[in-house]
């Protein structure tokens, strides 16, 4: 049984910082990448960053600047580091891993609970 589950998050002040951790397990086949997403408060989910197995990173304009993905070498671990953040960046911090389900290397993305993040003014 695959699981995602991420620890961090709270209460910050804006113009402070922010580290989010992120594990999956339960693969038998692996893990290919993973990423953040953020929903605040009547909004829809939104990208926040992804990361590749090999490292490849993309970020939303939104964070770009300010935050920094990496991986372990598993692919199965991720940490997201935020700094400036803004009240903006109040939000449910949701991680996701594309974890392959077969042989053949079919993927199937499995979702954690998601972590809250307060950023007060």
């Amino acid at each position: 049984q695959v699981q995602v589950k991420e620890s961090g998050g709270g209460l910050v002040q804006a113009g402070g910082s922010l580290r989010l951790s992120c594990i999956a397990s339960g693969s038998r086949f692996g893990f290919d990448a993973m990423a953040w997403y953020r929903q605040a408060p009547g909004k829809q989910r939104e990208l926040v960053a992804t990361i590749t197995s090999g490292g490849r990173t993309n970020y939303a304009d939104s964070v770009k600047g300010r935050a920094t993905i990496s991986i372990n070498g598993a692919g199965n671990a991720v940490i997201l580091q935020m700094t400036s953040l803004k009240p903006g960046d109040t939000a449910v911090y949701y991680c996701s891993s594309s974890v392959r389900v077969n042989i053949e290397g079919a993927l199937r993305t499995y979702w954690g609970q998601g972590t809250q993040v307060t950023v007060s003014s």
